[in-house]
């Protein structure tokens, strides 16, 4: 299994959110590339990069930060937040961005999401945001008609091959990652999953290694102190 540790951007800032909420923001560094540059002295090949502004308004208000960030620490960096457009997932990939996660557009225009795996191959992700059964939208403010089972094999027949799943409510509490819930995936699905949410202790890392998930993504845990990165990569290898 991969390990994925996050930035999450706002104003150019490195800050982690509570459930998802903007209100419940935390700032943890002015200098977010240094802390990829941590990462990747602590053992990690790939990194999670969330433009939060820009889930919310669709444009790349981080985009010189997150081009710095994959210029300098120079890992396999994938990118979401508010790419809703074909200009915006080439000007990624253009700046040498590994992979494009798309959100809300995946899941409100699957046509566009068909397109860009056409286009992109396997340098499209999708994210499905999970809340109450449902797949959330538009920063997690908004839940979508379509259940989790019903956005999932939409995707899986769109062709896409990687997504990344998070139970918004395990999301920043550092009460645990939902293991029922990637088993359940895992086993119904042929597609890379990645788990985000809740990933709180080496247990976490451990569990979710231990069903053979692609990957998991490690957020406020490092920033806290509670996991140790290279620890938590050795014990997801």
């Amino acid at each position: 299994m991969l390990l994925f540790p996050a930035i999450d951007l706002f104003d150019k800032k490195a800050v982690r959110l509570y459930k998802g909420d903007y209100n419940q923001m935390t700032v943890y560094s002015e200098n977010p590339p240094e802390i990829a540059l941590d990462f990747k002295a602590q053992g990690a090949s790939c990194i999670h990069v969330v433009d939060l502004e820009g889930a919310r308004s669709g444009e790349t208000p981080n985009f010189e930060v997150i081009r710095e960030i994959k210029k300098q620490a120079d890992l396999f960096t994938e990118v979401g937040g508010g790419i809703r457009s074909f200009e915006v997932i080439d000007k990624y990939i253009t700046a040498g961005i590994d992979r494009v996660i798309l959100g809300t557009v995946a899941v409100t225009n699957p046509d566009f999401t068909k397109e860009a795996v056409s286009r992109f191959g396997d340098k499209i992700a999708v994210g499905i945001d999970l809340k109450d059964g449902f797949a959330a939208i538009r920063g997690w403010t908004e839940k979508s008609a379509l259940t989790t089972d019903a956005a999932m094999t939409l995707m899986q027949d769109i062709g896409v091959s990687t997504i990344i799943c998070t139970d918004i409510s395990k999301d920043g509490a550092m009460k645990g990652t939902n293991v029922p819930l990637y088993r359940s995936l895992s086993e119904k699905y042929s597609m890379q999953f990645i788990a985000s949410g809740g990933v709180s202790s080496i247990d976490d890392v451990k569990a979710l290694s231990e069903l053979g998930v692609y990957g998991a993504i490690v957020g406020k845990a490092y920033y806290t102190g509670a996991i140790n990165i290279a620890e938590a990569i050795e014990v997801a290898k």
